[in-house]
């Protein structure tokens, strides 16, 4: 499984902060941070989540108010 984030998309609400542990507030820029991610285009992240921290990040993705968060499993998305 992994999350796909889109940073410039966030609006700093950090809810996915609150859900689960892979994100993190970057109160400088008033946006989350996706964390030891690697990033694919600018401002677009993608980490491969742990199995013990799925149901997290998916409830992370399902809480974020924009949908800057996506959860995909064997390449289709999930939420």
């Amino acid at each position: 499984m992994e999350v796909r984030f889109d940073r410039d998309t966030c609006i700093g609400m950090f809810q996915c902060v609150d859900e689960w542990d892979g994100f993190e507030k970057d109160v400088d820029d008033g946006k989350a941070d996706l964390v030891d991610a690697e990033e694919t285009e600018e401002d677009r992240y993608v980490v491969e989540v742990p199995e013990d921290e799925e149901f997290d990040a998916k409830f992370a993705a399902r809480v974020c108010p924009v949908d800057a968060i996506e959860v995909y499993e064997d390449g289709e998305q999930v939420v």
